[in-house]
């Protein structure tokens, strides 16, 4: 099983060059990152953990910034988002931004996407909250008019594109219904999350993990049913704090890939929990 981590990179943690490098100098198999523009003080929206909002996610360094910091240090480390905030973007920027980290890091790039909790961040960038998986969907397919071969329109709900010759492309092929690089889709179980993951995604990003026994087998008779290949579903548990019983119930699921949590913190706690982790890395 390939072992990932997330971490809130921020003003005042550890830096994306030296966690990128520790992470492949160690066999770690990526790196993700979350994204948050701004938190707006005035808040209405609870933390969906519970209590007050850790100051990290007021803080979080720009991932595309961080990733391609980290791509140009490193050979053979993931770099994925977890998750990109989809509908609080210009699809156009987005789709160039994607393609040109995934072309300079050689592929190696995973575009987590998700659609987000809190209402009033979203609100300054003009989505409304309701139409927000929809709006993301939307975009998707924006992108993937200009990630295609050869150039296509699109003109959706939301907005369009003329027809536009657009490179870099992404490095991975179109695989079914998707095109650009590896996409996993974010969110909680349920049949309008899975419905968009067989429409436009290689698999989900269940943060947490919990419940997949109950929830895969839903997923999967839906992949089965878009006539997805059911060889190519991808499942990865996102933010994880593992455990050996953990990580052996994952496998026994199918699950190739996890993503581990370390904490936002300065360079000596964070390498510190990297030692802790090395005992789950293969071949250790």
């Amino acid at each position: 099983m390939r072992i990932a981590v997330t971490i809130f990179l921020t003003d005042e943690t550890i830096t994306p060059t030296r966690l990128a490098r520790e992470l492949e100098g160690r066999g770690f198999a990526g790196l993700y990152l979350p994204e948050h523009t701004h938190i707006p003080v005035e808040r209405t929206t609870p933390y969906p953990a519970g209590g007050e909002l850790p100051r990290e996610y007021g803080r979080t360094l720009d991932a595309f910034v961080a990733l391609g910091q980290a791509a140009a240090v490193t050979e053979r480390l993931g770099l994925g988002t977890g998750i990109t905030l989809v509908a609080q973007h210009d699809p156009i920027d987005l789709a160039k931004q994607v393609a040109t980290l995934d072309h300079l890091s050689g592929g190696r790039f995973t575009l987590g996407l998700g659609f987000g909790w809190n209402v009033e961040e979203a609100a300054d960038h003009g989505v409304r909250w309701s139409t927000r998986r929809e709006l993301g969907r939307d975009r998707m397919a924006l992108m993937r008019a200009l990630w295609s071969e050869e150039p296509v329109a699109y003109e959706g709900e939301f907005g369009g594109v003329r027809a536009s010759h657009a490179h870099p492309k992404p490095v991975q092929k179109p695989r079914g219904p998707v095109v650009g690089p590896r996409t996993l889709l974010g969110g909680a179980a349920g049949p309008k999350l899975f419905d968009h993951i067989c429409e436009y995604a290689d698999g989900w990003l269940p943060i947490g993990g919990r419940g997949l026994s109950e929830s895969l087998p839903r997923l999967r008779t839906a992949w089965a049913e878009a006539g997805r290949d059911p060889e190519a579903l991808q499942v990865v548990p996102y933010a994880v704090h593992p455990t050996p019983g953990k990580l052996a119930h994952y496998a026994d699921l199918g699950v190739e890939e996890v993503v581990v949590q370390l904490p936002p913190a300065e360079e000596a706690e964070v390498l510190k929990a990297l030692d802790d982790l090395t005992g789950y890395l293969p071949g250790t």
